[in-house]
């Protein structure tokens, strides 16, 4: 038996959180998904005499709706979400009820990706990807300042070139 091979590893929870800017870019893209629906039946509610009260009904329930969510589930998500990079491997945990761990070996590792949206550049954002060979697809961390994310993408370049591919 070689060191190491029949111990369980014990992952402790990743230590680095999302940049607080976060929370502004998620309620910003809640209260965008909240306006998709709403103006268009308030417009129509406010043009059709007939069917006002049944087009201003649910666009009053869908604005009430999506402003709680987007005062309340961008905090919760912050709560939440946790990264970490290592010298073995980049791992997420996300979510609360259903909590899920995203591990990506840097032996497996085969892109690195660094993307900004619009709403992300507004809020000097970005979004590193790691892509790996994982059927599951790749892990995303969404929600960091965009220079921590240049400089998480130049580390995990170096780290998985300097790193021997998997031999499995």
């Amino acid at each position: 038996m070689t060191p190491g091979e029949g111990t369980a590893v014990r992952l402790r929870p990743p230590r680095n959180t999302l940049d607080e800017r976060a929370v502004g870019w998620w309620r910003t893209q809640c209260l965008l998904l909240t306006a998709a629906p709403v103006v268009p039946l308030a417009v129509l509610g406010a043009l059709i005499a007939p069917a006002r009260f049944w087009l201003l009904l649910p666009a009053a329930v869908l604005a009430a709706a999506g402003t709680a969510a987007a005062a309340l589930l961008p905090l919760w998500w912050f709560r939440t979400h946790r990264w970490e990079v290592t010298q073995d491997a980049v791992y997420v945990r996300t979510g609360f009820f259903r909590r899920e761990w995203r591990i990506a070996p840097m032996s497996r590792i085969q892109t690195v990706d660094t993307v900004r949206g619009p709403l992300e550049q507004l809020f000097r954002l970005a979004t590193v990807t790691v892509t790996t060979a994982s059927a599951k697809g790749a892990v995303r961390i969404a929600g960091l300042d965009h220079e921590v994310a240049a400089d998480l993408a130049q580390r995990l370049t170096r780290i998985t070139r300097d790193t021997p591919g998997d031999a499995t």
